[in-house]
């Protein structure tokens, strides 16, 4: 049961995080942004991200991962509700890196506890299950957005989603029953240790190349159909929600297949195709452009359950937080 709790705080601390993506059309009118301001957003989102995870295993080693997890919570919350009431292009950059940063504090922590409380043997499976929360987060932020648009602002969608964070921090702050242990301080030793490790660098330039294929392309999606595609709103919102229902199911797949056949062979297919399909989404318009936003998302998803599990396998459990909370801010910072 605490494997799903974990994956509902990931899922509202990712939804907190992307939501920005389909709002990104009607904050821009409201806000008189351009493109470039947009992408500005973004990326101070994702330079949060990197501070917060460098950060989480220094706060981890001295909290434990458990009062960690539920600081991300908060923090995330709380910086939700001033974004949602800002008026202002520079509050809502500030605000955007705060959030990045807060909730960037999860990941290393998160994934240190599942590892603790699972069978290594099982570790593909129960990633997976993590893994549900982003997927369900890449589909429930469009269909969330234009829901509540319907009748509400942008703004109410925030604020919404910042009061539900706070009670997810507290939920976890009281009954959560797993994490009561420390992290390892990310100190240089330890560090550069991991560094020198052929695999580690190796995971680090995948896991660049992996983030930009999912989260880095659905970022700037909705935009891009309604400015360069020519979309209404709705419908691109509608078709990036679509298609990333069959994730739901596929990251399972990808489960399965790392447990069966090991994360490198897995790892090796996963990156033939999302490379293949991505340059394909580069080059087609109309139709086909329709038809690669399903494909894409399908083959790049799959790509976090094996590639946590081949990064947890680096390094004793004691400096699993440490690779995780060097190579996935890296990750986010880059392919983001």
């Amino acid at each position: 049961p605490f494997l799903f709790f974990l994956a509902l705080i990931f899922f509202i601390n990712f939804t907190a995080r992307i939501i920005f993506s389909p709002l990104m059309p009607t904050i821009e009118a409201d806000l008189s942004l351009s493109h470039s301001d947009a992408g500005l957003l973004f990326l101070l989102i994702s330079f949060g991200y990197f501070v917060g995870m460098l950060g989480s295993g220094f706060l981890s080693a001295v909290v434990t991962h458990k009062k960690t997890i539920s600081l991300s919570s908060l923090a995330v919350g709380l910086t939700l509700l001033p974004i949602s009431f800002s008026s202002n292009k520079w509050i809502l950059l500030i605000g955007l890196f705060v959030l990045g940063l807060s909730a960037g504090l999860y990941l290393p922590s998160g994934l240190a506890t599942l590892t603790s409380i699972v069978n290594p043997r099982q570790w593909g499976k129960a990633i997976a299950v993590h893994e549900m929360a982003p997927n369900l987060g890449f589909v429930a932020a469009p269909l969330l957005a234009e829901f509540f648009l319907l009748w509400f602002s942008w703004r109410i969608i925030l604020l919404l989603l910042g009061l539900t964070s706070l009670l997810m921090g507290l939920a976890n702050a009281h009954y959560g029953r797993s994490g009561e242990f420390t992290g390892e301080t990310p100190r240089f030793g330890a560090v550069r240790a991991l560094v020198k490790q052929r695999s580690f660098l190796i995971m680090l330039i995948l896991f660049c190349a992996g983030i930009g294929s999912f989260l880095g392309i659905y970022t700037m999606l909705p935009l891009y159909l309604v400015t360069e595609q020519g979309m209404d709103r709705e419908t691109a919102n509608t078709l990036v929600a679509i298609s990333r229902i069959p994730g739901l199911v596929i990251v399972f797949v990808a489960g399965w297949a790392t447990d069966r056949f090991g994360p490198k062979r897995t790892l090796v297919w996963i990156f033939m195709l999302t490379g293949l399909l991505t340059v394909g989404l580069g080059i087609t318009t109309g139709f086909w452009t329709s038809v690669l936003v399903f494909a894409q998302p399908m083959i790049a998803v799959c790509f976090p359950p094996a590639a946590l599990v081949a990064l947890s396998l680096i390094g004793p459990r004691e400096t699993r937080n440490i690779a995780v909370s060097i190579t996935i801010p890296f990750a986010f910072l880059i392919g983001g």
